[in-house]
């Protein structure tokens, strides 16, 4: 059984204007140190790409965060519509990543119609998240207690972890008629080499928790093709799976990313996924999946309808009649793949 260990970080900030307008800087990935981990430690300063609240209304000016004792200012580097690159500096001595903790509000997804609540800083947090830079949950975690896990383990499980830091992008609906038109962005992700060789040992026996658990496993078998096409591992792009007609099996993928990593004396894969999962596509390793019930018109609908063989409408009625919760604080469910 495979979680998601990502953490998520209060990356929703306010700043002000000298003429009062209010901005928000939603921090989604960094720029400047480019590693999660060296822009988290950063001291002074670091730059990161945001989504921009009120974007029209920041020109050149620098803007300050009224959080008392932070010292927390922003520059607009870069804009592009309501994304930008925005440089942070503050001069109280502490991390950035404890500037966030001080500054900063908890992102939960916009269809909740609510702002943050206290009490969101622990409850949109799985139990056994680790690794700080998802900008949302993968929220089929959060229904896993201590009790849970244990008898989990209890039953023989064997409990792993991956880790993909989820971006703004799962919150952006469908919103062209073709999905092909619709971007995916890149969310970086990692995997043990403990645990491509378990996979590779143990197919047909992959329970993902989560969407984003999913994603991330299925997206080894594209990064596998390249190191045995390229001999190194590459990000994976949204229509990596359709374009052509594969020859490898799972296990010659999962073989040539635990031979690299072996030759370059590597614990863990690195890599960054664009996939999406539509309707047609080949899964690989995962059989079972832990999933919450989604909203319309999203790319996690198209994937439940991937993985269940076209029929998720029979699921979701079922869930509508029966008085199930939807979305991330609602119920979840345990989905089994549907071999065509």
């Amino acid at each position: 059984m495979v979680f998601n260990d990502t953490k998520v970080v209060p990356a929703r900030l306010h700043f002000h204007r000298a003429s009062g307008a209010e901005i928000e800087v939603f921090c989604l990935e960094p720029v400047s140190p480019a590693e999660y981990n060296l822009a988290f430690a950063s001291n002074r300063t670091c730059s990161w790409k945001c989504v921009i609240g009120n974007a029209k209304r920041w020109k050149d000016d620098v803007i300050q965060n009224d959080s008392i004792g932070s010292g927390l200012s922003a520059k607009l580097l870069q804009r592009d519509g309501r994304t930008g690159v925005v440089e942070f500096s503050w001069n109280s001595g502490d991390s950035f990543s404890q500037i966030l903790e001080q500054c900063g509000q908890v992102p939960i997804p916009p269809y909740l119609n609510r702002e943050t609540e206290q009490i969101d800083k622990e409850r949109y947090q799985t139990l056994y998240a680790k690794i700080k830079g998802s900008v949302a949950a993968p929220t089929a975690g959060l229904h896993f207690t201590e009790e849970v896990l244990k008898a989990i383990r209890d039953n023989g499980v064997d409990i792993q972890n991956v880790c993909l830091h989820v971006g703004a992008g799962t919150f952006l609906p469908v919103k062209t008629d073709n999905v092909a038109e619709h971007p995916m962005h890149r969310e970086p992700f990692s995997v043990s080499l403990s645990l491509l060789r378990k996979l590779r040992d143990s197919a047909g026996k992959t329970v993902a928790v989560g969407t984003t658990s999913v994603r991330t496993l299925e997206s080894l078998y594209y990064v596998g093709v390249s190191c045995i096409e390229k001999g190194h591992p590459e990000d994976v792009g949204q229509w990596d799976p359709y374009t052509r007609d594969y020859p490898y099996s799972t296990g010659d993928a999962l073989d040539a990313i635990i031979q690299f990593l072996e030759k370059e004396g590597l614990e863990s894969l690195t890599a960054g996924t664009r996939i999406i999962i539509v309707p047609g596509f080949t899964f690989r390793i995962v059989n079972r999946m832990v999933t919450n019930f989604h909203q319309p018109e999203s790319t996690l609908i198209l994937l439940i309808s991937a993985f269940v063989g076209g029929d998720w409408r029979t699921i979701y009625n079922f869930a509508l009649s029966h008085g199930v919760r939807f979305l991330s604080y609602g119920d979840s469910s345990l989905l089994f793949r549907k071999t065509l």
